[in-house]
């Protein structure tokens, strides 16, 4: 009796979804998103209003580009994430299609229904991938998990949204979360 083998979807599936899905390939399963809630779009703007000012401010190569934004972590084809934000410093990685690498820093909002996709495996194709910083920020119970690479290994710090977070790639960008904190 023969097995139903499991489909391994690639890049050219990735790109036939139709526009307005949300949807992730990661290691070669599609993985559908619903649409994120409004607390989640009010920190994502936020977030990337505080960091694109940051950069305007001070000048330099880095970009940011809030999610929707396909990200291909690795050449294999079988991998594309977009995360909420991305911030990149290496023009040559950007392409018409988004992103080709790691990004430098990664931001991800959870939602109730993807958090394990964010703190796992997101957690780990990130490290491997060689992302230099990776924030999962929880509305839920208002704590930022902040994750900075050293050598192949990502190091944490825990946060709550009334702290003042530091962001590793940059020297003088510090973010506060406290207007979002649930009292």
């Amino acid at each position: 009796m023969a097995f139903a083998q499991e489909k391994i979807y690639t890049e050219e599936d990735y790109y036939k979804i139709p526009e307005g899905v949300r949807a992730e390939l990661i290691d070669g399963k599609i993985y559908y998103q619903a649409a994120p809630g409004r607390i989640h779009q009010e920190i994502l703007m936020f977030l990337s209003k505080t960091i694109a000012n940051y950069i305007d401010q001070k000048g330099g190569p880095c970009r940011i580009y809030p999610g929707p934004f396909a990200v291909k972590l690795f050449q294999n084809h079988t991998t594309i994430v977009e995360p909420d934000i991305s911030v990149i410093c290496n023009p040559d990685k950007l392409t018409s299609r988004g992103c080709t690498g790691a990004p430098d820093w990664i931001i991800e909002i959870t939602s109730p229904s993807n958090s394990g996709n964010d703190y796992i495996r997101k957690l780990n194709l990130y490290m491997d991938a060689g992302v230099r910083e990776y924030w999962i920020v929880n509305p839920s119970d208002c704590t930022v998990f902040v994750y900075r690479l050293a050598e192949s290994r990502f190091e944490n710090i825990s946060y709550s949204f009334h702290e003042s977070i530091k962001a590793g790639i940059y020297d003088h960008l510090f973010i506060s979360l406290k207007d979002f904190a649930q009292e």
